[in-house]
């Protein structure tokens, strides 16, 4: 049957649009599901701040009247400004392991390439480094979590007949949890704090975690300035980051580091595992799909290690040594017995370096 492409422009197709990984993946034990409201407000030129100084546009792909595909292209100026890079990039692809299907909707974001003039399409990359980003390339037993992709092995195989090779890669570590801490670590991280005027902000509240989050959010803008794919978020972005990842978090699982007057020099930001609680709910919160959130963010046994941030002046000082002991603290004080680090480049050594004593695996 003849593949045929539309354009999303209505709120019923952006629905389709979100939708349809949940099918494709229907079954798939290792698949796990962005929030709905989430990608919706994301996808929404109206509600995600990024659509201040971004472009996009999103297709599906049909086949008689079901949907097969579906992809975004997004125009970043400020990531293009910043690296001299015209490169559009593309976003949320997913396919039915159809040759016929990825070579439509690559060829959608392709010809609106040529249209704008750019020299390069590259991706998966959302708006921001703060969306998910990358594609699977290794690991498609592993479960998944929140903030990474899942896809196919046949999705590799397509996107190399079409032409794109590997710019960078990421990879992810699964640690085991010692059942007794190295106490040379949390020694370490008192002669740190200590010997540089620090200390640790103690048994926060959420509302005192919202008081650092400009801080928070300045610190990532940068320190992960020179990362790949990351470009300035703008104060919008910063309301809406801070809305979206300080409301669900557990400020036990937030390290921060201050100085004497109180400023932030650094932040880890880590989450009971939501894996499990998303496949239950498909990524819906209501009508009951918040009760698997909430088990999962008080009882738990995985968690995961999402952001960490050191200011410049204060790298190689053992900063990350005094949050990364008050973050182990509080996952064996929790039960935890898994860790997922999530990806980091191939050659971030300083954030390796901090799995060095656990027991490990690259998966």
């Amino acid at each position: 049957m003849t593949i045929t492409l539309k354009e999303v422009r209505t709120k019923k197709q952006l629905k389709q649009f979100v939708k349809f990984p949940l099918r494709l993946y229907r079954g798939n034990p290792y698949y796990v599901p962005s929030m709905f409201s989430g990608e919706l407000t994301t996808l929404d030129r109206e509600k995600n701040p990024a659509f201040e100084y971004c472009e996009a546009r999103y297709w599906l792909a049909y086949e008689g009247r079901r949907v097969v595909g579906r992809v975004a292209a997004i125009i970043n100026p400020r990531y293009n400004e910043k690296w001299d890079r015209p490169y559009m990039r593309f976003a949320w692809l997913d396919f039915i392991d159809d040759p016929a299907v990825s070579a439509i909707l690559i060829g959608a974001v392709e010809d609106w390439a040529r249209e704008k003039g750019f020299e390069a399409v590259h991706g998966p990359i959302g708006f921001t480094a703060l969306d998910r980003e990358g594609q699977l390339v290794e690991g498609f037993e592993e479960l998944a979590t929140m903030a990474t992709q899942y896809n196919y092995a046949y999705y590799n195989d397509h996107l190399d007949h079409l032409g794109y090779q590997k710019e960078v890669d990421w990879i992810e570590f699964e640690l085991q949890m010692p059942e007794e801490l190295d106490e040379r670590i949390a020694k370490a991280s008192g002669i740190v704090l200590k010997r540089n005027h620090l200390h640790l902000l103690i048994n926060p509240s959420k509302q005192e975690i919202a008081k650092y989050a400009d801080q928070l959010f300045s610190l990532i803008n940068s320190e992960y300035s020179e990362l790949y794919t990351n470009a300035p978020l703008s104060e919008a972005e910063v309301r809406h980051y801070t809305n979206e990842y300080l409301g669900i978090v557990n400020p036990d699982y937030i390290p921060i580091v201050l100085d004497e007057n109180d400023d932030m020099v650094g932040f880890g930001l880590t989450v009971p595992s939501l894996s499990r609680a998303l496949q239950k709910n498909k990524g819906r919160l209501f009508p009951f799909g918040w009760w698997p959130i909430l088990r999962a963010m008080k009882k738990n046994d995985r968690a995961d290690l999402y952001l960490i941030a050191v200011k410049k002046q204060y790298r190689g000082l053992g900063v990350n040594i005094a949050m990364m002991n008050q973050v182990w603290q509080t996952f064996k004080a929790q039960g935890i017995q898994k860790i997922e680090t999530n990806p980091e480049f191939e050659d971030n050594l300083a954030v390796q370096s901090l799995w060095k004593t656990f027991e490990k695996r690259q998966h």
